[in-house]
């Protein structure tokens, strides 16, 4: 029996297989084996299993047929169908360890926590690689395979020596393409912009929720999504309230009558804080920033942990002072007047005061200094001396007189 072709072939192949499985089976023991008290070897095994095995099933059943398989004339195309497929699983397998090298940088820097801001940067990092690993495997995988193929390696031949050109074109085509890309990677690795970070884009208030090497989406708080490119947020202005941190300032403005007690203000409002959980701790401040229109303009200042919490904060006292005036000080409120006169009645004579003369350029010597830089060389002529002047012209005219 082992004199038949076949059966040899069937026979090596098994074998092989059977190979294959015990290598598996000892590498899955010796990693489990190796981090027996860790938790990283689970996921690799969980992540890679796979791959390996049909990358190590693929060789041994390659090994076998150039061993052993009996139709000679089939051997090049049965050998560059497995190059291909060892490609495939050797690309999926470095794809497979790329994921479980993520999934342990992303479990070593959570950003569930307070005080996150460098877990969200390497997170942010860290998912950016991992996209450029994926595509650069790919795009290797892909030309590898292509390049098994003779008429392809002529082909590339040709293509490299019109490199150039050919670059030149890409270039400009894929110009808003390429343009996204290196955005993406300047947002990353400049650390402007970070996943989970909290902004406000185009008026709106949202949360970081995925950059990727071509856009970036935003969560916003009314659990819409704004998609917008990566070059956006290299050449348009935006605001980055996580930045250094997440604690904020924020301002509650009132409009009120003159009336209005600041000082008693003042006291509910530390009664507020006192009482809520919201407030932490950093400052408070009352202060009356106008008092024009026939209103005073009461601005409150509060901070918070975080952007959610400062929102909740300023919604909680503005209730709390609006409830409080509108019991505790009822003038305070804000109000219309009204002056009503008796139509056609006599007209009042107002007793004005006699202007004063001195003003901001006359009347004193300060103000004659002052105007002394703006008449610079200029002659002032006074009235005494314009009466000398005149007196002057009029005694030389009639001495001419007497003479003729």
């Amino acid at each position: 029996m082992l004199d038949n072709p076949w059966a040899q072939f069937a026979l090596i192949l098994a074998i092989a297989l059977v190979a294959a499985a015990l290598v598996t089976v000892a590498a899955t023991v010796s990693t489990r084996l190796t981090g027996r008290r860790k938790s990283w070897p689970a996921g690799l095994v969980r992540r890679a299993r796979a791959p390996f095995r049909a990358l190590a099933f693929l060789v041994a059943a390659w090994i076998a047929v150039t061993v052993a398989f009996p139709l000679r004339e089939w051997r090049p195309v049965l050998d560059q169908a497995f190059t291909i497929l060892v490609i495939g699983a050797t690309a999926w397998l470095l794809g497979a360890l790329v994921a479980f090298t993520t999934d342990l940088t992303l479990g070593r820097y959570r950003i569930d926590v307070p005080d996150n801001r460098l877990a969200r940067r390497i997170r942010t990092q860290t998912l950016i690689v991992k996209r450029l690993a994926i595509v650069l495997i790919v795009v290797l995988a892909i030309g590898a395979a292509l390049l098994t193929f003779p008429a392809v390696r002529a082909v590339g031949a040709s293509v490299l020596a019109s490199a150039g050109i050919a670059s030149i074109v890409a270039g400009l085509a894929a110009q808003s393409v390429l343009a996204n890309i290196f955005a993406g990677l300047q947002i990353v690795f400049s650390d402007a912009l970070r996943v989970d970070d909290v902004v406000v884009v185009e008026g709106e208030w949202g949360r970081v929720g995925e950059i990727t090497l071509s856009y970036v989406v935003l969560d916003l708080w009314d659990e819409r999504r704004l998609v917008l490119p990566c070059t956006y947020f290299t050449t348009t202005p935006f605001q980055n309230w996580t930045r250094r941190g997440s604690e904020l300032l924020g301002a509650v403005e009132l409009d009120l009558d003159w009336r209005v007690s600041p000082a008693r203000m003042r006291e509910h409002l530390d009664d507020v804080l006192a009482h809520t959980d919201l407030w932490d701790g950093r400052a408070s401040v009352l202060q009356v920033t106008e008092a024009t229109g026939g209103y005073v303009r009461v601005r409150i200042l509060v901070t918070a942990r975080d952007a959610p919490t400062l929102f909740d904060l300023r919604c909680l006292v503005r209730e709390a002072m609006v409830t409080w005036t509108q019991a505790a000080m009822p003038t305070a409120l804000p109000v219309q007047r009204v002056l009503m006169t008796e139509p056609g009645g006599p007209a009042v004579q107002a007793h004005e005061p006699t202007p004063q003369d001195a003003g901001l350029f006359t009347g004193s010597a300060e103000a004659e200094a002052r105007a002394d830089t703006f008449t610079q060389a200029i002659p002032v002529v006074s009235s005494g001396d314009e009466q000398d002047q005149s007196s002057k012209s009029t005694a030389t005219r009639e001495e001419t007189t007497e003479r003729t």
